[in-house]
C-alpha cells in the first residue's frame, strides 16, 4: 500500500507514468486554467502555490529514503514550479501554453543556476530546482507581456 507521502509526491501516481513530470505540469495547466477561466487572477492561487512547495518539500524529504535522491516518481516538484510560472499571468490558453513550454524548458536545460539547486538536502534540493525554473518561466512571460 503506498503511503500518504509517496501518495503526494507523485500527485496521485502520476510520478509512475513515463513523462510523468511533463503530465503533472500539463494536468497542473488545465486544473489552473479550469479554476479562473473566468480570466481574473484569483489571489487565492498563491496560496495554493505556497501550499503545495510546503508540502512538496516534506514529501520528497519523505520518499527519498525509499525512492533515492530527486526520483524521477516525485512530480509534485513540476506542480510547484508550474503553478509559480503561471502566477500573475492572464489565464488564456496562449499564456498557459507559454507558461508551459517556457517552464518545461528551464526544467530541461537548467540554466541559471537551477542545476546546482538541485544539491540542496532532501526535498529542499527536489523543489528548489523546479522553483527556479518556474521564476525564470514567470520574469520571461511578466517581460513578454510588458513589452506586448
Amino acid at each position: 500500500m503506498m503511503n500518504i507521502y509517496k501518495w503526494i509526491s507523485s500527485c496521485f501516481g502520476i510520478g509512475y507514468l513515463k513523462g510523468g513530470g511533463t503530465v503533472a505540469a500539463m494536468i497542473t495547466c488545465l486544473l489552473w486554467w479550469l479554476v479562473q477561466r473566468d480570466g481574473n487572477f484569483n489571489s487565492a492561487m498563491i496560496v495554493v502555490t505556497a501550499a503545495i512547495t510546503i508540502i512538496g518539500i516534506w514529501s520528497s524529504t519523505m520518499v527519498e529514503k525509499d525512492w533515492g535522491k530527486d526520483s524521477g516518481k516525485v512530480v509534485i516538484d513540476e506542480v510547484a514550479g508550474m503553478c509559480i510560472s503561471l502566477l500573475f499571468v492572464p489565464i488564456t490558453v496562449q499564456w498557459i501554453v507559454i507558461a508551459l513550454v517556457l517552464f518545461r524548458f528551464f526544467d530541461i536545460v537548467k540554466l541559471l543556476y537551477i542545476r546546482k539547486a538541485e544539491a540542496l538536502p532532501g526535498g529542499w534540493g527536489v523543489m528548489t530546482d523546479d522553483i527556479l525554473a518556474g521564476v525564470y518561466s514567470n520574469i520571461v512571460l511578466q517581460l513578454i507581456i510588458y513589452f506586448i
